[in-house]
């Protein structure tokens, strides 16, 4: 059984959270520094990260849904849990997407190139209200992520890094697309990297909110519960937002490489850590 309340659980969970939605700030680092942020290494990092994400899903966190469900109930009543849980969560993932309006939606994301213009070629009111918009919506899709991240790095720590990694490497572009537009409406790197910033921050604040509300009810029924409902949003993120944002970016085929290399490492590091 798991020790919910161990204080270094707590933090490790925590901090790993935070690394995984801060991250959106070196998004905002690369913006800077080079605005066309090498679109064919961005597609094989997202495509990589999606592998990540949908293999530690399918194989891991699903797995240890079952498991922990099971423990009280059997191996029937487990699965059957975790598969309901599972799909619950693409659908709770699919209606959050479904609220955000597509202009303002992280999913539909430009290219940097595209959203790199000199300013007067664009009223800098838009600019901004893109900037602005872009890190509500961005903010608003990170709540469910740091649950998910604190979440498994709670049951375990090792899965709770990969994760953080993976999730991490997806919310770089997202920096991007909220420094670069409000960079060139304001001239202001300070102001473009402090909102990209604060939206980084609805992942440790959906985990410690999600907390607060489950920690009187956390067991292994609600923890298994948890896991694969985690499984299936991260199985939506994959994808509806990442692999379509690596194509995008770069070469169909560049892309699927990334995935199936993702795979791979994950795959391996599994096997080498049991």
């Amino acid at each position: 059984m798991v020790d919910f309340t161990s204080f270094d659980s707590l933090s490790i969970a925590f901090g790993l959270t935070m690394i995984a939605g801060l991250s959106t700030g070196i998004g905002s680092a690369i913006a800077f520094l080079n605005r066309s942020a090498s679109p064919r290494f961005l597609s094989i990092a997202l495509g990589f990260s999606a592998g990540v994400m949908i293999y530690v899903s399918m194989v891991e966190i699903l797995q240890e849904a079952r498991e922990s469900v099971a423990k009280l109930y059997g191996d029937k009543l487990g699965m059957m849990t975790a598969v309901l849980s599972f799909f619950a969560g693409i659908l709770i993932a699919a209606v959050i997407d479904r609220l955000v309006p597509s202009y303002e939606n992280p999913h539909e994301f430009s290219l940097v190139e595209e959203i790199a213009v000199p300013v007067d070629e664009l009223k800098n009111k838009k600019l901004m209200r893109m900037g602005l918009f872009s890190a509500v919506a961005i903010a608003i899709h990170n709540f469910p992520e740091g649950i998910a991240t604190f979440t498994s790095a709670l049951l375990d720590p090792r899965l709770g890094i990969t994760i953080t990694v993976a999730i991490a490497i997806h919310n770089i572009p997202e920096g991007i697309v909220i420094s670069v537009p409000i960079y060139q409406a304001t001239g202001s790197r300070k102001k473009a990297f402090i909102y990209s910033f604060l939206s980084g921050l609805a992942e440790p604040l959906g985990a410690l909110i999600g907390y607060i509300i489950l920690f009187s009810f956390l067991n292994d029924l609600v923890f298994g519960i948890l896991f694969a409902v985690v499984a299936g949003i991260m199985v939506f993120i994959s994808l509806d937002e990442l692999l379509p944002l690596a194509i995008e970016f770069g070469e169909h085929h560049l892309s699927i490489y990334g995935l199936i290399a993702g795979m791979m490492v994950m795959a391996f590091s599994l096997l080498f850590m049991m």
